[in-house]
């Protein structure tokens, strides 16, 4: 069964509906409605249509703009790939439902690799029982190394992959990583060289061969905010009552009540807030499992003010949302650093290290520990998956501890 062809002027149509429920601005939507106007006619001289558009289609006519361009101006279009094609993309996306669309896989090598990628995260997932998130990682970096190898990544020259070939990758890789992340990276590795190991891919297991940098135990101090500091921000975040406003300082709350990672913050929805039974349910990033925490009066508070007057009308379901076009739920939690690091300052609040989310994190543990809360029920909340996760925070209530240390006894001179 054949669909009807849409036509262009229908497709326009679609995407001014898309702009305006997106939230973009008017002057923005006759700006994009323009240029989408001048590379639909381009399209119908040409006897394209929008579903044939490739990007080789889309490079023809950026050309074709910019020699038009030169030929009026007597010199090159600054920035011809922003200027000709503003909109286009957007409308294109809306068409194909991804723009780019995904590359075809053209060569065997590039099959194969794809498939060892895939296989691997099924293997993590199965046989480690690892989050998806970290699955998505160390996916990544296998199919990077893959990639890296070139040639050598084919099932043939895989199979006698050495060491020299693994110094010469973390030789280049690692350089200007630092000491925490190097061992990230060659932690990753071995784990992959474990699964090619096991499934025949390699003829050796290499996973021994790759060293990675000493990490000691509690060697960082994290960077946490004091209670007063904490108050302050807190503070002046609620003097701003401006939409952006209401769900920053909703957000700061959330940080600073619960401890919560920005991960856990943004991915937040509505079905997450249970108003009834005064319950707030937390997907932990890292070990997969939900935490039901109260739902205090204040953060309940800020979070329906929010939603009331701040947050604007979209069928997302995540509690929070961009602020700017187009709206739509934060992509990773990392979106929260700046509206942290922005809040720090105006607060007067200039910690010495980091100044992001985690702040926040840190400052909620050493809090808790201050209230003799055990370590093991502080990891619970803070979805820690062990308990060397939580020990760190010793290091920032070191003066509590000085409390309960215990006397030394005075020297006795009858003691041979």
């Amino acid at each position: 069964m054949t669909h009807p062809r849409v036509s262009h002027g229908e497709w326009l149509a679609r995407f001014d509906g898309y702009l305006h429920q997106q939230g973009y601005r008017a002057r923005t939507i006759r700006r994009y409605r323009t240029v989408c106007q001048q590379f639909l006619q381009y399209l119908d001289a040409q006897a394209i249509t929008l579903e044939q558009v490739d990007p080789a289609t889309l490079e023809a006519y950026i050309q074709f703009q910019s020699q038009r361009y030169l030929q009026q101006h007597g010199h090159a279009p600054h920035a011809a790939h922003h200027r000709f094609n503003r909109g286009i993309t957007g409308l294109l996306r809306l068409v194909h439902g991804h723009w780019p669309p995904p590359t075809p896989l053209a060569t065997p090598r590039e099959r194969f690799q794809q498939q060892v990628g895939a296989g691997y995260a099924q293997w993590l997932a199965h046989a480690r029982g690892l989050t998806p998130r970290t699955i998505a990682v160390r996916q990544a970096r296998g199919q990077k190394f893959l990639a890296w190898l070139g040639e050598q990544g084919t099932p043939e020259r895989l199979h006698d992959l050495t060491v020299a070939d693994l110094d010469a990758y973390l030789a280049a890789q690692v350089p200007r990583l630092r000491r925490s992340t190097r061992a990230d990276l060659t932690c990753s590795l071995r784990d992959f060289l474990r699964y090619l190991y096991a499934h025949g891919l390699i003829a050796r297991d290499l996973a021994s061969a790759v060293m990675s940098p000493t990490l000691y135990a509690f060697e960082r101090l994290p960077a946490a905010l004091t209670p007063d500091e904490v108050q302050a921000v807190l503070e002046s975040a609620r003097q701003d009552r401006t939409p952006i406003g209401l769900r920053n300082y909703a957000i700061l709350l959330l940080l600073a009540t619960y401890g919560l990672r920005a991960g856990e913050v943004v991915r937040l929805r509505l079905e997450d807030l249970d108003w009834r039974h005064e319950c707030l349910y937390v997907h932990q990033s890292k070990t997969g499992r939900t935490t039901v925490l109260p739902l205090l009066a204040p953060v309940g508070d800020a979070i329906l003010e929010y939603l009331r007057e701040g947050r604007p009308t979209t069928a997302a379901r995540e509690v929070f949302l961009r602020a700017q076009a187009p709206i739509q739920p934060f992509r990773w939690g990392s979106s929260l650093y700046s509206i942290v690091a922005r809040r720090l300052p105006k607060a007067g609040v200039h910690p010495a290290g980091k100044r992001g989310p985690h702040t926040f994190r840190h400052a909620h543990a050493v809090s808790l520990l201050r209230a003799a809360v055990p370590l093991k029920a502080i990891g619970d909340l803070l979805g820690h998956t062990t308990r060397a996760s939580t020990a760190i925070y010793l290091k920032l209530a070191i003066d509590d501890l000085r409390e309960v240390g215990l006397d030394v006894p005075p020297a006795r001179e009858d003691l041979p």
